[in-house]
């Protein structure tokens, strides 16, 4: 075994290695950027060393310095997570010039796989079954257009280099099929710098299931069973499980044997996942991921291994520790990616300081993996995922019960998240009752995504409570409070609360050792933990509340308030209206920019493309208007309500 380990990623996935590493005995050195000079994995491990810059390109995508970095260490190996370089199989060659053991599979069978169209041609020689489609090298539009009725709609057009959904499009009939080929290669080339699609039929309501797969170099591959992933928002895993529901031993058998025959075709080595999507009518290979899940954990649950000790095992030359035979299921497992990010706002990704952030406490089966804590800075250039929630137990049922409760007992503040999203999915019956597709979300968009209620009388109450308690002195001493206390008189004071554009002003009076808030009698007790007991009428309650400068964040009962107070000095600043400009809704790197000054655009006309955080913004004129600046370049990063383009002769459509 490897007696030194350098993790060439950050957040929770190298916090997950290291303590897989430091079990084993292995010590662990970290690298970092510069915007991660305090994180989470830098403390974890025994060493860590600086690589650059925040941005990826300048840190933990750069070859040389990372290889340089290892050298200098003494490091033996180098496990990449996943994500940057893991599939990179230029890497895992200058790890091998520089005489350091990569943890991952062969460059050879990482090109294999990294191409889609000739993945699946291997696949259709080693009899896996694959979607009707065209996944060759001839790339004009009108064959292509041609082979797209032939196939039948709907199709989708998928990037060959492509990943995350990016560079995919549905095409539903045949007139749209032209302007959604132009875009999906717009989007290949920016994200992959290849612009070569493919074409196959599109199950309408297709399961998303894989199947984790495991090579040594001594001819050994074994799978240990699937995953379901089918919820998802554009495109992306949301909720994982493990088993599959309603999968029958039978399909469990013939989808593993598949998989074991990809990872075979390839020669591969290590962990591996097989991604297949399934209807009625079967199951159909989709692509090979050359590397460990984000998803891998409750492969674990379920099993019972360490999936990243065997990768460990497996690099330094030994073979599986058990057999396919001995490779059984335990009960049930269900992960939770918590995001920093908006389901309102088509699930854009919020950056800044995380002002509280707590997840379940471990237990027996609860398990949480993540690369943040409160104070923490969630940055525009790296993954907006701030922890898995993992939960296990004997049934699916049960599995999903510790679910909800542990997704209630979480909280997040300062920056917008899917909490509440997630707990509404794991509280859905048709989730409950397995009825999922990778549609599910979308499906069941006006529940799972419907706007927040006005703010009931009980959490105003709640939330001025907390400002209260915030303000109060930390002695006993009347004169060191904030809470405007008075001699001899009973004050009435206004917290003017903002929910959104809506104001909800509270009166507040003292009473009786008390808070007469509104018509409610409420006190609490100095807030815990984020946590804040309080007393409302009577009756006793514990919520989750963070008051940040002007703002109160409040999670209860599954729902999260986020209200503002007035704050002068901000409003002095507030922009002026933006309809004469484009703005960029978040910091990002411009990728794209379809605008010059003098042109005339239509309303909805793409204009810039946006990059941030995995996540692709197309922003388009706002009417038919002339361009009059561009403040943008391709290549350039921008920030949070920069403008980008300015309009001029503002055309009306009536």
């Amino acid at each position: 075994m490897f007696r030194t380990l350098l993790i060439a990623n950050r957040g929770e996935i190298a916090c997950r290695v290291i303590r897989t590493a430091r079990r084993l005995g292995i010590e662990t050195i970290a690298v970092y950027s510069e915007a991660d000079a305090n994180a989470l994995h830098v403390q974890a491990a025994d060493r860590a060393y600086p690589i650059g810059p925040a941005a990826a390109r300048d840190s933990y995508l750069n070859i040389p310095r990372i290889i340089e970095t290892a050298r200098a260490a003494g490091a033996e190996a180098i496990h990449p997570g996943y994500g940057f370089l893991s599939e990179n199989p230029a890497f895992a060659e200058a790890c091998a010039e520089a005489g350091i053991v990569f943890v991952g599979p062969p460059p050879a069978a990482m090109r294999a796989m990294g191409s889609k169209s000739a993945a699946k041609a291997l696949m259709e020689t080693s009899a896996v079954p694959l979607l009707p489609g065209y996944h060759g090298d001839r790339q004009d539009a009108d064959f292509l257009e041609h082979q797209a009725a032939r196939i039948g709609f709907p199709v989708v057009i998928k990037a060959v280099s492509g990943g995350g959904g990016r560079g995919m499009r549905v095409v539903t009939a045949a007139a749209d099929f032209a302007a959604a080929l132009t875009s999906a290669r717009q989007e290949a080339a920016s994200a992959f710098s290849d612009d070569r699609v493919l074409v196959e039929r599109y199950l309408q309501r297709p399961r998303h299931i894989e199947v984790q797969v495991f090579a040594d170099t001594h001819g050994n591959v074994v799978h240990l069973f699937e995953r379901d992933c089918s919820v998802q928002r554009r495109h992306q895993k949301v909720i994982e499980e493990a088993p599959a529901p309603g999968l029958s031993a039978a399909q469990r058998d013939r989808m593993g044997t598949a998989a074991v025959a990809a990872a075979r075709a390839v020669g591969y080595v290590g962990a591996g996942t097989v991604e297949f999507v399934a209807d009625a009518e079967g199951f159909f290979f989709l692509e090979m991921n050359t590397r460990l899940q984000v998803e891998h954990p409750v492969t674990e649950m379920v099993t019972g291994f360490d999936l990243v000790e065997w990768q460990l095992r497996v690099a330094a030359g030994e073979t599986l520790p058990v057999a396919q035979s001995a490779i059984t299921l335990s009960g049930h497992a269900i992960e939770a990616r918590i995001y920093a990010e908006d389901p309102a706002r088509d699930f854009a990704p919020s950056v800044g300081r995380l002002a509280a952030f707590r997840t379940a406490t471990e237990t027996d089966g609860v398990r949480v993996d993540s690369g943040f804590a409160t104070g923490d800075t969630v940055s525009v250039h790296y993954d907006a995922m701030l922890a898995k929630l993992i939960c296990h137990g004997p049934t699916r049922a049960a599995a999903l019960r510790r679910l909800q409760n542990s997704l209630a007992d979480c909280a997040v503040a300062g920056l917008a998240s899917n909490l509440d999203l997630l707990g509404r999915i794991a509280a859905h019956p048709d989730f409950a009752a397995g009825g999922i597709d990778t549609g599910f979300i979308a499906r069941h968009a006006e529940t799972l995504l419907a706007a927040q209620p006005k703010p009931p009388p009980e959490v105003l109450a709640i939330a001025a409570l907390a400002v209260l308690t915030a303000e109060a002195p930390a002695g006993d001493d009347p004169w060191d409070a904030r809470d405007q206390w008075w001699l001899n008189t009973t004050p009435v004071r206004v917290l003017d609360f903002t929910d959104g554009s809506t104001n909800h002003p509270v009166a507040v009076t003292r009473e009786a050792g008390a808070w007469r808030i509104g018509g409610i009698l409420g006190s609490a007790e100095p807030p815990r933990d984020g946590r804040l007991s309080v007393s409302l009428d009577g009756v006793r309650r514990t919520v989750s509340a963070t008051v940040d400068h002007h703002v109160v964040t409040l999670r209860d009962d599954g729902q999260t308030w986020r209200l503002t107070l007035p704050d002068p000095l901000a409003a002095a600043e507030e922009q002026e209206d933006a309809g004469d400009r484009l703005l960029a809704p978040i910091p990002g790197l411009v990728t794209q920019v379809n605008a010059s000054v003098g042109a005339h655009v239509s309303r909805g006309q793409v204009l810039v493309v946006l990059e941030a955080m995995k996540t692709v913004f197309r922003l388009s004129a706002p009417a038919d208007t002339v361009v009059a600046s561009v403040n943008c370049a391709a290549g350039e990063m921008v920030q949070e309500g920069q403008s980008l383009v300015g309009f001029a002769e503002v055309e009306s459509n009536a």
